[in-house]
Parts: C-alpha cells; sequence; structure tokens
C-alpha cells in the first residue's frame, strides 16, 4: 500500500471511529432524558403519604398532583413536536431539557399544593416535548440496520427510569430524615447531568435538508451519519410541513395507525399498573412483588426481548400477535369468574410482559413512517393522544372497579386491547430494513 493509500484509510478509519463516538453521545444523552421522563412520573409514587400529610391535601389535590405531569405532557407534545418541526431539533433538544432542569429544581422548595401543581405541569411540559424531539432524533441519527434497536431501547430506558424512582423515592423515603421536596427534587441532578452532555450537539442533517439548508445538512451529515443515512439524507423533499399535513390524503393513515395504536396500547397499561395493588386485590392478591413491582419488572422484561428481537423478528411481528394475545388475557380475566389467585396472577403478568412489548414500538413507528418535515408534529400529537387515553385509563378504573366489579372492567380493557389489534392488523407495516425516506413513502397513499 502506497503513503497516499494508507492516509486515505487512515483518514477513513478516523471519521468512522469519529462517528461512532458521537452516535455513542446521542445515544447516551437520548436515553437519559427517556431515563428522566420515567423518573419523574415514578419518584412521586413513595412520597405521596407524607406530602399529602405535610401540605394537607385532600384526595382532589393528591390527583390533581399526580396528574399534573400527565397534564402537562399531553400540552407539550404537540406543541413540542410542532416547535421542532419549524425551527429545528437542536434548539427544543436544549430548551426541554433546560426547563426541565429548572422546574425540577424549584421542587426543592415548593411550600403549597398550587405551586406543586405548577411546578409538575412545567415538567410534564418538558416531557412531552422530549418525547416530540427526542425519538424523531433517535431516528434521524441512526444507522439503518440499528434504528429499531435504539429506539426500542428508549423504552428501557422509561420503564427503567420508573423502576429506579420507586426504589430510590422508597428508600430514601424509609431509611432517611430526607424531606419529600428533598427526594423529589433528585430529578435535577439527572436533569443538569444531560443538560451538559446535550451541549455542543449537532442540529439535524435532515431536518436542514428538508428546509432546504442543504450545505449545512451536508456537512454535518458527512461528519456525523452513518454512509447509508448520509446517502438517504440527499432523497429527503425539501418542503415545509404543517399541522394539516397530518390528515392529508397521503398521511391521514399514519396519523390514525400511529395514534390510534398508541393509545390502545397505554390505555389498559397505566389503568392497570397505577392501581396494581386495588386491582390484584380484588382477586384475592396484594402487595410486593404480586403488585406493581412485580407487574413493572415483568413489563420491564417484555420491553428488553422486543429490544433484542426488533432487527430479526420485525416490527409487524412484535406489533399484531401480541396484541390478539392480550385481548385474550385479558378477557379471560374478565370472565373467568371464581378464577384462583395464581391464575389471575399469572395471567396479569403475561398481560404486562406483552403490552410493554408492543408499547415499545409505539416509540418507533413514528419516527419511521412520517417524513422529516412533520416527524416532530406527527410524533408530538401520536402521544397527546397516548396521554389522553392514559388519562382516561387512570381516571375510570377506580369507578369502574367499585360500580362495575372486577370482571366487566377487565372486559372493557380488553375491548380497548381488541380495537388496537384491529387497526393494526390493518395498518401496521413492515419497516426493517428500510431507509427513513423507503419507510416514509412506502406507507403514504
Amino acid at each position: 500500500m502506497s503513503d497516499a493509500e494508507q492516509s486515505t484509510s487512515d483518514r477513513i478509519d478516523a471519521s468512522a471511529a469519529n462517528k461512532r463516538r458521537f452516535l455513542i453521545r446521542m445515544v447516551t444523552v437520548l436515553i437519559g432524558g427517556m431515563v428522566l421522563d420515567g423518573y419523574v412520573l415514578g419518584i412521586i409514587g413513595p412520597v405521596s403519604g407524607r406530602m399529602a400529610d405535610d401540605l394537607r391535601l385532600d384526595a382532589f389535590w393528591q390527583g390533581l398532583i399526580a396528574a399534573a405531569a400527565l397534564i402537562g405532557i399531553l400540552i407539550g407534545s404537540p406543541v413540542g413536536g410542532y416547535a421542532s418541526d419549524k425551527w429545528g431539533r437542536k434548539p427544543i433538544f436544549m430548551f426541554d431539557i433546560g426547563l426541565f432542569a429548572i422546574a425540577s429544581g424549584m421542587q426543592f422548595f415548593v411550600d403549597s399544593a398550587m405551586l406543586l401543581i405548577v411546578v409538575r405541569l412545567l415538567m410534564g411540559i418538558a416531557i412531552g416535548t422530549e418525547y416530540a424531539v427526542g425519538w424523531p432524533m433517535m431516528a434521524e441519527f441512526s444507522p439503518t440496520h440499528l434504528r429499531g434497536k435504539l429506539m426500542a431501547a428508549m423504552g428501557i430506558a422509561w420503564y427503567g427510569g420508573f423502576m429506579i424512582a420507586f426504589l430510590i423515592g422508597h428508600l430514601l423515603n424509609e431509611y432517611t430524615n430526607l424531606s419529600w421536596h428533598f427526594i423529589l427534587g433528585t430529578s435535577t441532578f439527572i436533569a443538569v447531568a444531560i443538560f451538559l452532555g446535550r451541549l455542543g450537539m449537532p442540529e439535524s442533517p435532515r431536518w436542514l435538508w428538508s428546509v432546504g439548508r442543504k450545505d449545512e445538512a451536508q456537512a454535518l451529515a458527512t461528519k456525523y451519519l452513518p454512509d447509508d443515512a448520509l446517502d438517504d439524507v440527499r432523497h429527503e423533499d425539501v418542503r415545509k410541513g404543517s399541522f394539516g399535513m397530518l390528515f392529508s390524503k397521503q398521511y391521514r393513515r399514519s396519523t390514525l395507525f400511529i395514534s390510534g395504536f398508541w393509545f390502545c396500547a397505554v390505555t389498559p397499561y397505566f389503568a392497570i399498573a397505577t392501581f396494581a395493588d386495588s386491582v390484584l386485590e380484588q382477586y384475592g392478591l396484594a402487595g410486593g412483588l404480586a403488585g406493581g413491582v412485580g407487574l413493572s419488572a415483568i413489563a420491564l422484561a417484555g420491553v428488553i426481548v422486543t429490544f433484542l428481537l426488533i432487527e430479526k423478528a420485525g416490527r409487524r411481528t412484535l406489533t399484531v400477535p401480541p396484541q390478539w394475545l392480550c385481548t385474550v388475557v385479558l378477557a379471560i380475566i374478565g370472565l373467568w369468574a371464581g378464577a384462583p389467585a395464581i391464575a389471575v396472577l399469572i395471567l396479569f403478568l403475561v398481560f404486562s410482559f406483552f403490552n410493554a412489548g408492543y408499547n415499545t414500538l409505539t416509540n418507533v413507528y413514528p419516527g419511521e413512517v412520517l417524513p422529516t418535515e412533520i416527524r416532530g408534529i406527527g410524533t408530538g400529537f401520536a402521544a397527546a393522544v397516548s396521554r389522553v387515553g392514559a388519562g382516561i385509563g387512570i381516571f375510570l378504573m377506580p369507578m369502574s372497579m367499585e360500580s362495575l366489579g372486577p370482571g366487566p372492567t377487565m372486559l372493557i380493557a380488553a375491548a380497548v386491547a381488541l380495537a388496537g389489534a384491529a387497526l393494526s392488523q390493518w395498518l401496521a407495516p413492515e419497516t426493517r430494513g428500510k431507509s427513513l425516506t423507503e419507510a416514509a413513502a412506502g406507507y403514504a397513499h
């Protein structure tokens, strides 16, 4: 090999190494955002009793505080998605984690229920914005052959963050003299670390190309993107996106699928997981590993299995059959009056495992079936619809269990799962191995 050839080879190797290091950094700060999101929603449970006593909260105020983050997500997802499509991924990427760090830090000092609601609402807005920009960025920077795995890893991070928060909150609440303000505020340390990690991150080359800034896009793509993604950027359309495009003839199938699938996936999950102990108590089970911790652990296992299989089995295989299975499982629980407690527990664990698996695909599909110019607003809109489902499930579950009983309540949950299974059977595409341009173009009609 000549000196010139050796020099060229060295440059190629150095470029590949730099791209690998950048991808690791990008994945770390994006996954960190999902850990933080799960952490915030999980940390409040262990301290809710002390918080209620200190602030003299009745059931109404406790529920409002718990729901504030979900309401914020409902606001932040579409607004953040619109902003990231209009002004770029990078500024919104930094804004949401900055807002989160500030709002989280305010938890150290809250002294009233109203202020705590405002703080949790702001944190929810930041979380919703993170959903709308984090998943599109992961899709836009990932190599085609790893895109599914990397986006599924964000699901692992969310469930892991939720469980970590629950365990840390429980240990600090039970075995230290730290105030509930401090325990809630521990999310600030994670937020600041992620904010620092995001400093200096580049804009998405795909977004730059989509708005006509081709020279900048080419330069950043050459520096940061893997070769297959670099070539695919050049096939992006240059056009302005809008909210109305989600409901155009070309993309309304995509919007219906990602929103409806996400809604039907999370509605029974949030209802059952939030009230796991009280639900299982109706069947003669309660507490410990048979309650929320056990269901959460098995759900995390379901996400991990999906992560391992997504690039082998494909998206559709991991989306459609598990929904039919969960429909059947919930229907059996609802119809099997007088079932042995162990049988009910096994059925709930089966549901948690497979539901978490296809819930992971709700994170993957929006980034793949929508084009760059509406990827942010589409993901944000679908996330908002899903949180409506989560809110409905959480709000109605206690009333349904009390007025209708566990059997009819589980049959309602089965009906929601059935709707999701039927919708996915009809519309769920297979996007494995396709570039983002191919995936979006192949699904548009």
